[in-house]
């Protein structure tokens, strides 16, 4: 098993290329399942989750490739077996992604109930509710969803859909179900994230009619048929962060290519209040810091919520900076249950920090010193790198699995721009 051995102390300088988002290209590697015509999609990012759907689509029967130039090619016109197995499923929540499309597309589709996550229990209710209005019987048994196209009908029909909860796997699920369905479906309460926007748009790419993506309220008109067509990831915008928390973190000044200061305000907007500079560029972004160690960063106090908000996904990381900056400050959750299991491991590092409930308290600055560390899910295995490279001495951060889940080699990354940082075998 991989770790990474981690000598602090370092400023981060340089460029760094942000790559496409796994959140949007898991969604847009399904909704190649729409059609029977080839699909190319560019800026994929080299992670196991993405490999894993590779391994879904290709066991379902669709063609999925790399080619030498990162270009990623996708054939669903042989697809002969709409069923997601278990064995892959638990593996990766997205994986329910097929459901939507299967079922418009074939009109039948049997897709295994995804395993637990660490960071909390995410349910996929909403994703039932919501394909049952559009005429779809569901049933569970065997820790399968089976589902059919109820009364013989040939097609999903439009429907007017309320979410109880905002959920994004959920909207994606239904929107990509109703460009094939009969009649009009309005998406009510749906999630706003720029990987919700972005699959929107690689589907009206593909012949779908979509309005009002990146508000509450998605119309989408259903078409009888989709066409292939060629589209490139949008940057990742939590890697993105984690960067711009870095290099505040340890001083330093980096651009970030690619990535996109629209859809990060609100980060942005803390980490200037705590004392690091972010400029827009033309194709990406600038941070500057005096890092850590100059007394000068100001804790900032945050509640994550859904998008435009705080992401829940950039907590982990900015709750280190406030870890080392001045001052005390307040992290409210209120997305997952159990997001601050990166806490006890942050304390190990010398981290002053105590939980009640949904809210976490930090009091700074505080020296940080190296010890080993074991990541327990995705952005928290991040937060703990980030506290790596300002630790005094030397970090090792175990279980790395969890990270290479969302960050396409971040250690070959760091490194580019000044870090000590290795992978070795644990």
């Amino acid at each position: 098993m991989d770790k990474l051995v981690i000598r602090g102390g370092r400023p981060l300088n340089g460029e760094v290329t942000i790559s496409g988002a796994k959140n949007a290209a898991l969604p847009e590697l399904c909704a190649a399942l729409l059609t029977a015509e080839p699909v190319a999609l560019r800026n994929v990012p080299q992670l196991k989750d993405v490999s894993t759907m590779f391994a879904l689509l290709r066991i379902m029967g669709a063609q999925a490739d790399r080619s030498a130039d990162g270009v990623v090619h996708l054939n669903a016109g042989p697809l002969n077996d709409p069923k997601a197995p278990y064995e892959l499923v638990k593996t990766m929540r997205a994986s329910v992604l097929v459901l939507g499309p299967l079922l418009a597309r074939f009109g039948q589709a049997v897709v295994s109930l995804p395993g637990g996550c660490g960071i909390g229990s995410r349910p996929v209710d909403q994703h039932i509710k919501g394909l049952q209005a559009m005429g779809a019987e569901i049933v569970v048994e065997h820790g399968y969803m089976n589902a059919k196209i109820a009364g013989g009908k040939p097609r999903l029909q439009g429907a007017h859909i309320t979410t109880d909860m905002v959920t994004v796997t959920g909207t994606e699920n239904l929107m990509m179900a109703a460009t094939l369905a009969e009649g009009v479906t309005v998406l009510e309460n749906a999630a706003q994230e720029p990987e919700v926007v972005d699959l929107a748009e690689m589907l009206i790419k593909m012949g779908a009619k979509i309005e009002g993506h990146g508000t509450h309220r998605i119309r989408i008109e259903g078409v009888d048929a989709l066409h292939g067509c060629d589209h490139q990831v949008v940057a990742d915008r939590i890697e993105a962060g984690t960067f711009l928390c870095a290099v505040a973190a340890t001083g330093g000044d980096v651009v970030l290519k690619h990535g996109r200061a629209d859809h990060l305000d609100a980060v942005i907007d803390k980490l200037q209040t705590l004392g690091a500079q972010v400029d827009a560029l033309e194709d990406g972004m600038r941070v500057r810091s005096k890092g850590a160690a100059s007394g000068e960063l100001r804790a900032q106090s945050f509640r994550t919520t859904e998008y435009p908000g705080f992401p829940t996904d950039m907590q982990a990381q900015f709750m280190v900076l406030n870890c080392v900056a001045q001052g005390a400050s307040k992290v409210t959750e209120t997305i997952f249950e159990n997001r601050f299991m990166h806490v006890n491991e942050l304390v190990r590092l010398g981290a002053k920090i105590q939980i009640d409930g949904k809210v976490a308290m930090t009091e700074g600055p505080a020296a940080l010193s190296g010890a080993t560390v074991m990541a327990t899910d995705l952005r928290a295995s991040a937060c703990l790198v980030i506290a790596g490279l300002m630790a005094d001495g030397q970090t090792d951060v175990e279980r790395i699995y969890h990270l290479d889940r969302g960050y396409d080699q971040i250690e070959v990354k760091l490194r580019a721009l000044g870090a000590d940082i290795e992978r070795t075998k644990a």
